[in-house]
């Protein structure tokens, strides 16, 4: 059982391991171990949903799962659903409830949320959008949008660190973009502000925000505007300032409400627990179905000090495609690449 949800090593592979120990076992009852320390732990299992389903706040996400299928590699999905009250000094212990699909159909989210009521901290992906109607059942959802994923883009033209290893390693240069360092430099602002009310109540947190926040995005709101008509509809930044524009009511959420966050990225963090990429599952061991059973508690996010900034150990716990990009995988012969550059996100959750 460790082995399988605590080093992700599939069963199949498991049991190629003990025959050349000398002690074979069959897949079949490798499987059959497996289901029924699901089914004994299926109570448990339920009082953690229960728990993280009553939250009033919840960090969703997910992320791609590979998986073994005849002759090829599919590709599944985890999604996961967190609580943590920590930010704005809630009770109750924070956990994350995980769930498993084939697909990344808009009917596994909306099942997952059928009961749900409450804030969802989320991105802008369309399967969350029925969860958002006025009139469902049984009651509202508000979608509070992620501030550090909007950012990205803008980051991706001002990242001038980037710049500057890449002249220093004879690399061409990226094109670097006032406006998008102008927007990066406004909403770290945001950020800035957020680190110093961390932690406390939420009027204590929503009268900051109305005091120092609210001016700042009024006037990053006016900026956007002004700079997304000069620019032709194809450009990147015009999409970057589009992205945030057209689901304002949701970027600004976190002035109405202390409880929300800015980012997303406490959702982010619990994914990474399971991002390995030799993670694969066989389906006709009957093991992808108890992916949906795995569960975590207390899911915290591992930190460097800052002259360990571009270690690359942190790259590899900081990457943006992490099911890609473990650099140091004990599981494998060879040294994994990075197929995508890290992103290092700095945020209040």
């Amino acid at each position: 059982m460790f082995e399988k949800f605590g080093q992700h090593q599939p069963l199949n592979r498991q049991a190629e391991r003990y025959a050349l120990e000398g002690v074979p076992i069959a897949l079949s009852t490798m499987a059959d171990a497996v289901g029924s320390v699901c089914a004994a732990l299926d109570p448990l299992l339920r009082l953690v949903e229960a728990h993280v389903m009553a939250a009033a706040r919840l960090h969703a996400d997910d992320t791609t799962v590979p998986v073994l299928a005849s002759g090829k590699t599919d590709t599944g999905r985890c999604w996961i659903y967190v609580r943590d009250n920590r930010p704005f000094g809630g009770a109750g212990p924070p956990a994350a409830m995980f769930y498993y699909s084939r697909d990344r159909k808009g009917e596994h989210p909306q099942g997952h949320l059928a009961r749900y009521v409450g804030i969802l901290q989320a991105d802008a992906y369309d399967g969350y959008n029925q969860l958002y109607l006025a009139g469902r059942n049984p009651g509202l959802i508000r979608e509070a949008a992620c501030w550090a994923h909007a950012r990205r883009p803008f980051f991706a033209m001002a990242d001038i660190e980037e710049n500057a290893r890449r002249k220093a390693a004879g690399k061409k240069e990226i094109v670097l973009s006032p406006i998008a360092i102008e927007v990066v430099h406004r909403i770290d602002a945001l950020f800035e502000i957020e680190r110093s009310i961390n932690g406390k109540s939420a009027e204590d947190r929503l009268a900051v925000r109305q005091k120092l926040s609210r001016p700042l995005i009024e006037d990053l709101h006016a900026y956007m505007r002004e700079q997304a008509v000069k620019l032709s509809r194809g450009h990147d930044l015009a999409k970057a300032f589009n992205y945030i524009l057209k689901r304002w009511a949701s970027f600004t959420l976190f002035l109405e409400d202390g409880r929300v966050c800015l980012s997303n990225n406490a959702a982010e963090r619990g994914l990474r627990g399971i991002a390995m990429r030799e993670s694969l599952c066989t389906p006709s061991s009957s093991v992808c179905k108890h992916w949906k059973r795995v569960r975590v508690d207390n899911a915290t996010r591992a930190t460097f000090p800052g002259h360990r900034r571009f270690d690359r150990l942190r790259r590899q716990v900081v990457g943006t495609d992490l099911m890609r990009c473990a650099g140091n995988n004990l599981h494998s012969r060879k040294d994994t690449g990075f197929d995508k550059a890290p992103y290092g996100v700095v945020c209040d959750a």
